[in-house]
């Protein structure tokens, strides 16, 4: 899918060839994305941008650097993403991208890097990732992409030039959906997935929403004490975790929202000057950490864990109460 298909990308697109026609494109962007917004399909673009050999309307889309970068298979293109069963991106390859950074153009032009989910750098590498900001080499453009940017040091982020992308309205995401799919419940299954269109259009829509209704059901009585975690968790698992995960998670972000719609998390400062430790304080909290738990779960599906045990933990924290 490229970044045509995707109307909400059109004012990060204006920006970035705006910036690109004035020669005032940062060596450096951090792409943050909402989840299932296209963050990586927007990164190809900017590549495209920068190496199409059009020099009337970059990108075309149908030169050779176009085609290439699309592919994946452009000279003057590399992409550090996890590999194998890795969790995280490794000092390692940030020295190896560091040095094909340094290398000549091999058509004379840009070289591009594509850096996701950034959020995965591990400290070591983010900081070699670092050295290369300091010092960028001409013609360079590097791109991060991430969903967590709050887990990369200030320091790396404040060399970028961050580009936000939302999740599109709800109206929009349904009519996109229906133009790619036909109608569907697409505002029954984005109430299970998040305002995540791409992951959306992936799924059965029908599916989705029965698998959903049961999982709230399910999580409901959990966190009322009325189910086992053990027993849920030897049955979840066993299907299509990463959905399973996904619906959880907005089921919890969901209850977030309410409770700040409600107005439930005003707290005061007291006269000691800490802040006051209610119940709906540790409500809030006890949420985000079960939130963090669930994207900790999620990016360690590939890893040889113990996949009963880890969700049972998850939802004991949940019924904890």
């Amino acid at each position: 899918m490229s970044a045509q298909d995707l109307p909400w990308l059109e004012p990060q697109k204006a920006l970035l060839r705006a910036a690109y026609a004035a020669d005032r494109l940062a060596h450096a962007l951090l792409i943050h994305e909402a989840p299932g917004t296209g963050g990586a399909v927007l990164a190809t673009w900017a590549a495209q941008l920068v190496l199409c050999t059009d020099a009337h309307h970059p990108p075309c889309g149908l030169c050779a650097g176009c085609r290439r970068v699309a592919s994946t298979q452009h000279p003057d293109l590399a992409m550090l993403q996890l590999i194998e069963e890795s969790r995280q991106i490794r000092i390692e390859q940030v020295r190896e991208l560091t040095a094909d950074l340094t290398l000549t153009s091999h058509q004379g032009g840009y070289k591009v890097a594509i850096v996701s989910p950034a959020d995965a750098l591990n400290r070591a590498a983010a900081n070699a990732l670092l050295k290369t900001l300091e010092e960028p080499t001409g013609r360079t453009l590097l791109i991060l992409v991430a969903t967590q940017p709050s887990r990369l040091p200030a320091t790396l982020l404040s060399r970028c030039q961050r580009i936000h992308v939302r999740a599109p309205a709800r109206d929009e995401a349904v009519a996109w959906l229906e133009s790619i799919r036909g109608p569907a419940e697409w505002g029954a299954t984005l109430d299970v997935l998040g305002d995540a269109p791409l992951y959306a259009a992936q799924v059965d829509p029908k599916t989705v929403v029965e698998f959903g209704g049961e999982t709230r059901r399910v999580l409901e009585e959990t966190a009322g004490g009325r189910e086992d975690p053990a027993v849920t968790a030897d049955r979840w698992w066993r299907t299509d975790l990463l959905l399973r995960l996904l619906c959880i998670e907005n089921w919890l972000t969901d209850r977030v929202r309410r409770h700040f719609a409600g107005g439930a998390f005003s707290v005061e400062m007291g006269a000691s000057g800490r802040l006051q430790r209610g119940p709906q304080v540790l409500s809030i909290r006890r949420l985000f950490g079960l939130i963090d738990a669930v994207q900790e779960l999620k990016s360690s599906l590939d890893a040889p864990i113990n996949r009963s045990l880890a969700l049972e933990s998850l939802l004991r924290r949940l019924s904890a109460g």
